[in-house]
């Protein structure tokens, strides 16, 4: 596959993951509204940040390799430290 079709496909992946987080975002905001849900699922709700972040931090690293960063520049920035440990794991493990 050419290197621009790696980029276009990049893209495309992380516009899919964006449309995923806002998807869950629209969900939990749902479950927000209900009072009893919150106070019984508090934890559980706390899951839907989790993935909205992961989400995003994912999406970011694929833009970074659609604009031809490599690697180990795109994985980088990413502020979540879980994220950060498991992509530059899998790097090293080729």
């Amino acid at each position: 596959m050419p290197a621009d079709a790696h980029a276009a496909l990049y893209a495309a992946m992380a516009r899919e993951l964006r449309r995923v987080r806002e998807r869950v975002e629209t969900l939990a905001e749902a479950l927000v509204g209900d009072a009893y849900f919150v106070e019984t699922y508090l934890e559980q709700l706390q899951a839907f940040d989790m993935i909205v972040q992961s989400t995003d931090e994912h999406a970011a690293v694929l833009d970074r390799l659609a604009q031809g960063m490599d690697v180990d520049a795109a994985i980088a920035p990413v502020r979540l430290g879980c994220v950060h440990e498991r992509l530059h794991t899998a790097v090293a493990q080729g």
